[in-house]
């Protein structure tokens, strides 16, 4: 059946392209290029800080540094076309530099959450094999451990308040020094990121070099940017996303959110740019249509919101199910909510119906939900404005197919329940280095997702399950796997199990189950423990000790014996 016979095609906007055949531009640093010099004296980014200390960079600064970078990577530090670099930083005015800096190099992207432990990092840098590691201060007291097996050539840092006024910069400095103590003294051989640009331009000048000519090697079906995530088996592994990949997914995504005017439109980014919804969404799209954007560090807690509410004209965010729920309830937000807003945009987890009407209520404004994944760039589909529907994930975007399949993958009848296959544009070339895994979850140009949906009557799709075990906490994907592996790396502990459980602040919790060598260990050393080795969202909230863990015959531990088990104690309760 051909795209334009699909029953969702009805609910295009008639003003929009329900096909696009090719990108706009060839390459994310054609694009950047081109868009900076359209809106070269506006703002692109603003980074607030929740003391009330900002910075901005124009679209003309993050073109010329970016350049600079671009060239320091590729002439000093030697790196090569295709040449991994991992990014570790919260949102902040490096962030944009850096990401464009790499891929104008013609390098690719490996985004690396900041939070993650020592291990964690290893493990990702192991995979990788980047020869350079730009990372913050503030997180860089790990890089010895991190980098202790797997040593990486060349290291680049910067600061929270990078590109700020003098002042504010140094006042943020000596409160990250003296008062909140998070500074950590660098060891390892390293290049401050201005100084880094700063030598880029020299090595420009000097030899006369164009960073148009890194681009223009490329082709749109180079590797942009390798995204980690657990796929459905939760191994970790490294989506392949291309140059064409995030380019046509972000056009497929901007066609579907009619009302926006380019180079006027003002967007928060309280989701972090490393997270691939708010960096094809947020950092590519609201670049790509001359907005402002507000980069929030840490929404945590949502009164560091506040300000950007106050200072900044407000007219587009996105978010996750648990940031909706909790601006909604906070005072200060239900006594100003912000009379810009156009529209807010939710992914990264299930959308509750009583949240978005909630948030309806409180700021007059619709919060619509979309779907996707890492493999997919990741939007396979939106709810268009004033067409959406309570509970649903709305349609495909345009260029983009989704059906139910049954075990054997057939398309089962419409209305009935299937596993979700995805195929167009955005879909991921593969897994990095692992061709057994990507023949697992592709299927001649169809991405299995994993989750089991239905399409009603009109096209409209809705998600009734979830085939894997992934945990969802706060738009996070954890994998039982790697919290059952670090346990069991407890000498106290013999097995261990681990389980999601609905959770009114976060969506779902982690809860692990246990059976123990060492009687006397408690809960809480067990929940100290894993702190040590895991990022904070993938330490259990609960855990429950037990005597023994239901298994098959054939000793394997059941998982869903558990969920029934919990769900049969929570209704008891």
């Amino acid at each position: 059946m051909s795209q334009s016979h699909h029953p969702w095609t009805a609910f295009y906007d008639p003003s929009m392209r329900t096909k696009i055949e090719t990108a706009q531009y060839r390459t994310i640093g054609d694009m950047v290029s081109a868009v900076s010099h359209l809106y070269k004296d506006q703002p692109a980014f603003t980074a607030c800080l929740p003391n009330g200390m900002n910075g901005t960079l124009s679209f003309a600064q993050v073109d010329e540094m970016s350049d600079g970078l671009a060239v320091y990577l590729r002439e000093t530090a030697g790196l090569k076309q295709g040449d991994r670099v991992a990014v570790q930083m919260p949102n902040g005015l490096s962030f944009p530099v850096v990401a464009f800096a790499i891929l104008k190099a013609g390098c690719v992207i490996v985004n690396v959450n900041p939070l993650y432990t020592a291990e964690e990092m290893a493990h990702q840098f192991a995979d990788s094999d980047p020869q350079a590691l730009i990372v913050v201060d503030i997180f860089a007291d790990k890089l010895t451990q991190a980098l202790k097996g797997h040593p990486i050539p060349n290291v680049i840092v910067t600061q929270v308040a990078e590109f700020f006024p003098a002042m504010p910069r140094g006042i943020v400095r000596l409160v990250q020094k003296h008062w909140d103590r998070t500074l950590a003294s660098i060891t390892l051989p390293h290049i401050r990121l201005p100084d880094a640009i700063a030598a880029g331009h020299q090595e420009s000048k000097r030899n006369d070099i164009a960073v148009e000519g890194y681009r223009g090697a490329l082709s749109p079906d180079d590797i942009a940017c390798l995204q980690y995530t657990g796929g459905t088996t939760g191994v970790a592994k490294g989506a392949m996303l291309t140059h064409a990949n995030l380019m046509m997914n972000m056009e497929q995504t901007m066609e579907m959110i009619s009302g926006v005017e380019k180079g006027r439109e003002v967007a928060l980014t309280a989701l972090p740019l490393y997270h691939i919804f708010a960096f094809t969404v947020n950092l590519l799209g609201f670049y790509y249509l001359g907005a402002r954007n507000i980069l929030i560090p840490n929404p945590r807690p949502l009164s560091n919101l506040k300000r950007a509410f106050e200072n900044y004209p407000i007219t587009w965010m996105s978010g996750v199910n648990t940031l909706f729920n909790g601006l909604s309830n906070e005072v200060w937000f239900q006594d100003s909510p912000p009379k810009s807003l156009k529209f807010a945009s939710a992914g990264g987890m299930a959308l509750q119906s009583a949240v978005a009407e909630r948030w309806q209520d409180v700021t007059g404004k619709p919060v619509l939900e979309g779907y996707g994944l890492t493999e997919s760039s990741p939007v396979i589909t939106f709810n268009p404005l004033g067409k959406t529907r309570a509970n649903s994930i709305g349609i495909p975007l345009p260029s983009t197919e989704l059906r139910c399949v049954d075990e054997t993958g057939n398309e089962v009848p419409q209305g009935e329940a299937g596993e979700l296959t995805a195929r167009g544009p955005q879909i991921m070339r593969g897994y990095w280095n692992k061709p057994n895994e990507t023949a697992k979850t592709m299927w001649d140009g169809w991405l299995l997702t994993g989750d089991i949906g239905i399409m009603d009557k009109d096209g409209y799709f809705s998600i009734v399950d979830r085939k894997k075990d992934m945990v969802l906490v706060s738009g996070f994907n954890v994998y039982p796997n790697e919290i059952e592996d670090c346990l069991a790396r407890h000498p106290g502990i013999m097995e261990a199990a681990v389980i999601g459980v609905p959770d009114g602040a976060s969506g779902e919790a982690v809860k692990a189950f246990v059976v123990l060598h060492n009687a006397t260990l408690s809960p809480e050393a067990i929940r100290a423990y894993c702190k040590k080795h895991l990022t904070a969202y993938k330490v259990p909230k609960t855990v429950e000790i037990r005597d023994d863990l239901p298994k098959s015959n054939v000793g394997k531990i059941l998982r869903k014996d558990l969920r029934q088990l919990d769900a049969a104690m929570r209704d008891a309760s």
